[in-house]
């Protein structure tokens, strides 16, 4: 049972090699594991310090954020047949002696995927309201879309399982942590969360994947959206064109009933264009939903396809 932990590395330099330390020596569950290290496009000694502390590093040579690192990890893991996966940050705010229990539910065959949940006793010592806040909005979105209730899905410390490592086909460049649960709960794995512990340190940090929550916020809904598209076209079309069509319907019967009342469509008249442009707007949304719906399921074909290749690729080695 080969494991890889992954740890992305932005500007770490002052942290890399403690991170890279306080991993342990010995995992139970896994016969052998390795250190990788993707290098975001730092510009200082991360990647040396790294070499140095007995890690594989990765470099990229620009900043490509953090969804692009995991990808590189994700494909590193599949080219050197890593039956788990497991991410960690650079910053030592996760504890690194909580690997062993993270993957427990892989090694039991209880998931494919492994959440931490930095939430599990509420908001954690010295951890900013607002970030706090932000995060549990997102997740009540995930758990809205995927219907199954998620308390942490941003956290930076999971653990991925074979047939997870094989079947993640993700796009997102800024992240990847709300992506990942989206494309495995819509592909039928599972996907559990696990209690860690966090330390957030009282002078704080400046963060290495957003300057502040919003934009954070907006990057990753964008992300989430064009996932929602994808995985559920008639849910996001369709819906978009219900409303349109509601609100058509109801400026419709608005300008019939002071028809009706006055003998008149004066001075509702316009209602009536816009509404006929509402349930014209949704009839169309209707039907780009259908066709959304035929290139899903050949999506989902591709899918299956590229899931073999990987697989067989993977038995091969």
């Amino acid at each position: 049972m080969k494991l890889l932990v992954y740890i992305p590395a932005f500007n770490e330099e002052e942290t890399i090699t403690q991170a890279i330390k306080t991993i342990p020596k010995h995992i139970d569950g896994a016969d052998s594991f390795d250190i990788l290290v993707v290098d975001d496009g730092s510009v200082d000694r991360t990647a040396q310090l790294a070499k140095e502390s007995g890690a594989v590093v990765v470099s990229h040579g620009i900043n490509k954020n953090v969804g692009m690192a995991f990808r590189t990890a994700l494909h590193y893991a599949r080219d050197n047949r890593y039956d788990m996966l497991v991410s960690i940050d650079a910053d030592r705010q996760f504890n690194a002696n909580q690997i062993p229990d993270i993957i427990k539910p892989i090694l039991r065959n209880e998931a494919d995927m492994v959440l931490g949940n930095r939430f599990s006793n509420g908001m954690p010592e010295n951890m900013p309201k607002s970030k706090y806040w932000g995060n549990r909005q997102m997740s009540k979105l995930i758990s809205f879309i995927t219907k199954q209730t998620f308390s942490d899905v941003s956290c930076g410390f999971r653990a991925y399982g074979e047939e997870a490592i094989l079947r993640l086909n993700l796009f997102g460049k800024f992240t990847y942590t709300q992506e990942t649960i989206m494309d495995m709960v819509t592909k039928g794995m599972r996907v559990v969360e696990f209690p860690i512990d966090i330390t957030y340190f009282k002078n704080g940090r400046v963060s290495r994947v957003a300057a502040n929550v919003l934009s954070y916020a907006m990057k990753t809904l964008k992300i989430i959206l064009r996932s929602l598209r994808d995985y559920k076209p008639m849910f996001f079309f369709g819906g978009s064109g219900a409303v349109s069509i509601l609100i058509g319907v109801i400026f419709v019967i608005i300008m019939f009933i002071h028809y009706f009342v006055t003998g008149s469509f004066t001075p509702y008249k316009f209602l009536g264009f816009v509404g006929l442009g509402f349930l014209v707007w949704g009839a169309l949304l209707f039907v780009i939903g259908l066709l959304a719906d035929m290139m899903n399921r050949l999506r989902m074909n591709q899918e299956r396809i590229l899931y073999r290749l990987n697989k067989d690729r993977f038995d091969r080695k």
